[in-house]
């Protein structure tokens, strides 16, 4: 069973690589109609995290070695992680290439920081940009050290291209009062196109990116259409934050299940693929590498160990090492403890309910654990108890003093007295058995008891 479970976990994590790794080039960049200078088209869409930051540097890295003349990232996001667009501020401050953001619907929070690292910003007629409050996960206004790191780096990227600093600022810090621009003391600011043009951080407003191409004189322009693979569309799906946790769930509950189920089934396929598919998003995004894939495989290998081995120590071993490969797969460590909670918190109550409703005599536990009693029933007895015997008579051939030897219709015993000495050739009868215990009486007492 154990070769079994190993072969299955090997064969998973190679199947679902390999998949993966041909969907790496499925998605290809669209190539448009067009002569002269190279302009590259980097859409930035749907929620901000870490898979996002891989897919970007993918794409810029390959502007860059393409000669690419101008960068161009679309922009329509509600904001995301804040880590996640520090990263790609980065990416974006790093490219040796002139580039502008089109705000095409909406670049909130961690979208407004990644447009203020532009060179240029454009707008639609419709789109809006700011209402860049750091929010934890569970709803509520980060700490102080967080919310005055983040107006930090709003403040930052806007003076980086020289733009007020004053707006960036009042869309991260509520404490700002501009009620000419709808921002009144204790609410962010958020631009439309016109204020945003006004303040400068926008140079123009444009309906669609042609017209986008020719205010920045690349109408005849060739442009390359980037967008993210399969591989890393299911990257950016395995890293958000709500899905973390349902894929650990679902691991554990999986090979949890797997204990009670007989042999090797959907339960556990189900564990590991989660389990598979979680450090896949992971290492595609760029947060885990392989000594966590490593550390896990180790994990494993202990846990199913300990099964083996006694002490104890295995077993605590290799839960420590899957905790510490999850948390080395994660640039939160504060939420991967959360997300571990909630899968032990599902885990244990799913196990509970389990072990009442199915118990220890199927799956895995059959083989390890001992159901069987020893009872008469089934043929099991400690010793054989002779009721036979109760009742006959005999002599005592040895003193009981008061264990000794007697001769009872010519089979030889070992007997007991009631508790007084009985001498040797003196007449006894049997008067109860216990087990191999038989207690014997002499019979001229007897005798005396019943007159």
């Amino acid at each position: 069973m154990t070769k079994l479970f190993f072969r299955i976990i090997i064969f998973s994590f190679l199947l679902v690589t390999g998949a993966f790794s041909l969907l790496q080039v499925v998605s290809l960049p669209a190539y448009a109609q067009g002569e002269g200078k190279l302009v590259y088209i980097i859409p930035i869409e749907d929620t901000v995290e870490r898979g996002m930051a891989a897919f970007l540097q993918r794409t810029t890295n390959e502007a860059l070695e393409q000669g690419a003349d101008h960068v161009i990232f679309e922009l329509d996001t509600p904001g995301g992680r804040v880590d996640a667009a520090g990263e790609i501020g980065e990416i974006i401050q790093d490219l040796k290439i002139p580039n502008t953001a089109f705000v095409t619907s909406r670049a909130y929070s961690a979208g407004s920081y990644i447009a203020l690292n532009t060179d240029n910003i454009y707008m639609k007629p419709q789109a809006t940009m700011g209402a860049s409050g750091v929010i934890k996960s569970d709803g509520t206004a980060a700490d102080k050290k967080a919310q005055s790191a983040w107006i930090s780096s709003m403040v930052t990227a806007a003076k980086a291209h020289g733009r007020d600093p004053l707006y960036a600022r009042a869309m991260a810090d509520p404490k700002v009062d501009l009620p000419e621009y709808g921002a009144a003391k204790g609410e962010y600011l958020t631009l439309g196109p016109s204020e945003a043009k006004e303040t400068g951080y926008a140079e123009g407003i444009v309906d669609d990116r042609t017209e986008l191409l020719n205010e920045l004189g690349l109408s005849d322009a060739k442009v390359v259409e980037e967008s993210p693979t399969l591989a890393e569309n299911l990257a950016r799906f395995l890293t958000n934050p709500v899905v973390i946790p349902i894929l650990l769930s679902v691991a554990s509950l999986g090979l949890v299940v797997e204990l009670y189920s007989p042999g090797f089934g959907i339960p556990g396929i189900m564990g590991i693929l989660a389990l598979v598919l979680f450090f896949y998003g992971h290492i595609v995004a760029g947060l885990a590498g392989y000594e966590a894939v490593i550390l896990l495989i180790l994990g494993v290998v202990l846990i199913i160990a300990e099964l083996f081995l006694p002490g104890g120590i295995a077993g605590i071993a290799g839960l420590i090492a899957i905790v510490a490969s999850l948390m080395l797969s994660s640039a939160d460590m504060g939420y991967m403890a959360m997300s571990i909670g909630i899968a032990l918190l599902v885990t244990i109550a799913v196990s509970l309910v389990l072990f009442k409703i199915v118990g220890m005599e199927r799956g895995f536990f059959r083989h390890i654990i001992l159901n069987e009693s020893a009872s008469a029933e089934k043929g099991f007895l400690s010793s054989v108890t002779r009721l036979e015997l109760i009742g006959l008579e005999g002599e005592a051939i040895t003193p009981l003093r008061p264990a000794g030897t007697a001769i009872l219709e010519g089979e030889r015993l070992d007997v007991v007295s009631e508790g007084g000495f009985i001498q040797a050739k003196q007449r006894v009868k049997v008067v109860k058995t216990e087990g191999s215990r038989i207690v014997v009486r002499p019979i001229n007492s007897l005798r005396k008891q019943e007159e």
